[in-house]
């Protein structure tokens, strides 16, 4: 029996954008830092996790699309969307508060502006 790879390098999921540009800015503002891009693709980061905003938009495949981001507090990541008006800005559809769910996280839900849901969660103490 062949031996399974075991040594992972990386791994990313690449996120759809209709409007790349518009979408840059967006996870810029949010607090990403980009660390490389061209016309058709760049790599975001926030601490040691990173992901590929690529120029790509398929409606049905962008509004099923859903990332995780576990943080330490969602509340603090809910005062910065607030602060910044990232809802009024970038006419974001979900837009919802740090609420604790059924599975035991407390969870705030963001779309970006090509409608990908982000689930912002933290551990309630």
């Amino acid at each position: 029996m062949p031996m399974t790879p075991r040594t992972v390098l990386d791994l990313k999921c690449f996120v759809p954008a209709r409007d790349l540009s518009l979408s840059r800015r967006f996870y810029l503002e949010l607090g990403f830092t980009e660390n490389w891009g061209n016309d058709e693709v760049c790599e975001f980061e926030l601490g040691a996790f990173r992901f590929l905003l690529q120029n790509f938009y398929v409606k049905q495949h962008a509004e099923n699309f859903m990332l995780q981001l576990m943080v330490e507090n969602a509340d603090e990541w809910w005062e910065r969307i607030e602060t910044l008006g990232l809802a009024e800005t970038y006419h974001l559809y979900m837009v919802k508060p740090p609420t604790l769910q059924p599975w035991g996280l407390r969870v705030l839900y963001l779309t970006d502006p090509t409608g990908v849901l982000w689930h912002i969660a933290d551990r309630p103490a």
